[in-house]
């Protein structure tokens, strides 16, 4: 008769699975500046987007803009955004973003008028899309002619991501 135990005892290290977010995360944004006889115009507006698949992607942006007409108004606007795009073929790009800004203007004259107040946008758009780059129109369906800082509701845009 005989007895007899096995024990064996295995420890594995399997590498860490690295994840693939930043491999889906693109950057981009808009940066413009404006100079004329006593106007200034400065616009920063960074921002990301995740692409979770090849038709879906959503993203964050910041926005700040300061913009003066000498002895007439100074205004400083920032605030975030969020936006949704969807590709239903590799040509077309589909959009939809929510926009709040906060604006502070200054009125310079005879008496000096401060206005603060907050500005939301809902855009709806569309564009043709090659690689990185889409160009095409959103429409402010929040828009109000009396308030706002958009001259119009229709408004063209080239969107460029790396």
């Amino acid at each position: 008769m005989s007895l007899s135990f096995s024990i064996s005892a295995q420890v594995t290290t399997s590498p860490k699975a690295k994840s693939d977010f930043w491999k889906k995360v693109q950057f981009g944004g808009g940066f413009g500046l404006g100079f004329g006889s006593g106007f200034t115009n400065i616009s920063l507006a960074p921002s990301s987007i995740y692409n979770a698949n090849q038709y879906i992607s959503i993203g964050l942006g910041v926005q700040y803009s300061y913009l003066k007409q000498k002895n007439v108004f100074a205004s400083n606007m920032y605030g975030g955004s969020i936006i949704a795009l969807f590709n239903p073929i590799q040509e077309i790009q589909l959009s939809a973003e929510l926009e709040q800004l906060r604006v502070n203007v200054d009125y310079k004259g005879l008496s000096s008028i401060s206005n603060d107040f907050w500005n939301t946008g809902l855009f709806v758009g569309a564009g043709y899309r090659m690689e990185n780059i889409t160009i095409g129109a959103r429409y402010n369906v929040l828009f109000d002619n009396d308030k706002g800082v958009y001259g119009d509701a229709l408004m063209p845009f080239l969107r460029v991501l790396f």
